[in-house]
């Protein structure tokens, strides 16, 4: 047997963020979407889902057009059973994640970024491919140092995930 790697360039659409992951069963769309909805009031969302048996469709659901067109995509060009993408926009991934995590189908999480972001699919036969992992954004340019500190804790206070002291 052989196998093929291929890397896959994540394409955002304009002021998304992507979620990818892995989930088990064909009501996964379903119930992401309503972890979507009911976790952040305004979210605009699309979601696709690779089955990975039976009909071998891509699944999906969301309320917004170009986002939902944008993770049926990159689900075509991933191709791998039992993956799934989200793109969200008017959200962040840290306010969806644990809705997501605690999604019963929902077996990993590969990715929750804005950054550049590759995946790379592994094929071992021309209709069976798999994730073996992903590359999110750059590599580090040096250690924080006081001043990094600083301003990490005020960007985060400024977006209301922590409050100060």
């Amino acid at each position: 047997m052989s196998i093929r790697f291929e890397v896959v360039d994540v394409k955002y659409p304009p002021n998304s963020n992507v979620i990818i992951g892995y989930s088990h069963f064909i009501m996964t769309v379903e119930d992401l979407y309503e972890a979507l909805v009911t976790s952040v009031p305004g979210i605009k969302f699309g979601l696709a889902f690779c089955e990975a048996s039976g009909k071998r469709l891509i699944r999906h659901e969301g309320n917004d057009e170009e986002l939902r067109n944008a993770a049926i995509d990159l689900c075509s060009k991933i191709a791998a059973g039992h993956v799934f993408v989200i793109f969200i926009r008017n959200a962040y991934p840290i306010n969806v994640l644990n809705a997501i995590k605690n999604v019963r189908e929902v077996t990993r999480i590969l990715a929750a970024t804005g950054n550049p972001l590759s995946i790379i699919v592994a094929e071992i036969a021309p209709e069976r491919r798999g994730v073996i992992g992903v590359v999110d954004g750059h590599s580090p340019l040096g250690v924080e140092g006081p001043e990094d500190a600083k301003e990490r804790k005020e960007i985060v206070r400024k977006f209301g995930y922590k409050v100060s002291l």
